[in-house]
């Protein structure tokens, strides 16, 4: 059974990882450390969560205590849209570094394919009337060979991206000297990014699904709980959970993991988090698997579309 994903370097990832994004941080110590106490090894976050440093005081305690050893620990985050030009690439990931207490990164992803403006800790900088200010002449390949030197001076094992369309993605490819590790991105069985995932196939890309039970929590924030059903109520996914005798999650994170596709689900109930990582002690039968892939609803599926940030749609590469 598949529990790891293979990246370019040689590295092997988690194929089950702990996300943390919309964790708070008062709740996320107690998450991490069951997530750890579940055996979870891959932590997922960003510097636009605010909960980097929660991470790194929980790390920070596990690895002194001897209980596990850096080099067990998959660790991630990213270049936060305020960073993402040359001069903040190494700034940003060295700040994560001191936030996360550790020396090194196993994977940094440029998180957006656009900009903010940056304003010294401020990741989402706004102007007077409340919106957030964009700046939409990101030079992508010029920040890939920042990100390189990263890896070259040794603060980070391997790259990637998040969020980056064909396009986007494509132009890195033709140029880069260090090969693309990871592309993240939204995928669950709503929103399945068949062609995405084919073009990375055969690149040799490998693929993180954020949001891969539907993000519940973010369809509220972007009020399109009435275009968007629960994943985890689909009568699929429901008629599954009672043959398999495993939750909903269960089944949506397992038919992503069968595609050999990373997921990182975010939960800050105990029990689920640890149902969340018991994946490998079972398959989905192949009629199953087909039944689930009729549930893809294309573009209509997806939640994190980005118009939400006021502007982005006036950028030059939109949609994402």
């Amino acid at each position: 059974m598949q529990t790891t994903v293979n990246l370019p370097t040689g590295q092997y990832m988690p194929i089950v990882g702990y996300g943390t994004w919309q964790a708070a941080p008062e709740e996320l110590e107690v998450a991490i450390n069951t997530a750890l106490e579940a055996g979870y090894r891959h932590i997922d976050t960003s510097p636009v969560y605010m909960n980097e440093y929660v991470i790194g005081n929980v790390l920070k305690k596990w690895l002194d205590s001897g209980k596990i050893k850096r080099d067990d620990l998959f660790i991630v985050t990213k270049l936060p849209p305020s960073g993402n030009r040359p001069a903040g690439v190494e700034k940003h990931l060295k700040k994560s570094l001191r936030n996360l207490q550790i020396n090194y990164l196993d994977l940094y992803l440029i998180h957006t394919p656009f900009a903010f403006i940056d304003v010294e800790n401020n990741f989402q900088p706004k102007d007077e009337n409340g919106h957030l200010l964009i700046d939409s002449s990101t030079d992508h390949l010029a920040v890939w060979r920042e990100m390189e030197r990263m890896v070259i001076n040794g603060l980070t094992k391997a790259i990637g991206i998040s969020n980056f369309n064909l396009k986007q993605i494509e132009n890195i490819v033709n140029i880069a000297k260090i090969p693309i590790s990871m592309l993240q991105i939204e995928l669950h069985l709503y929103f399945q990014q068949q062609e995405t995932v084919q073009y990375c196939k055969n690149k040799g890309i490998p693929i993180t699904a954020y949001s891969p039970l539907g993000s519940r929590g973010l369809v509220k924030l972007l009020c399109k709980s009435d275009t968007l059903p629960n994943l985890l109520e689909n009568p699929t996914v429901l008629k599954l959970s009672k043959k398999y005798n495993k939750t909903p999650a269960q089944i949506a994170l397992k038919y992503i993991i069968e595609k050999s596709i990373a997921v990182i689900p975010k939960s800050i109930n105990q029990q689920r988090i640890k149902d969340n990582i018991r994946l490998f002690d079972w398959k989905l039968d192949s009629e199953d698997v087909l039944a689930l892939s009729k549930l893809d609803q294309g573009p209509k599926g997806r939640i994190c579309d980005f118009e939400f940030l006021c502007g982005v749609k006036n950028h030059p590469e939109f949609p994402f």
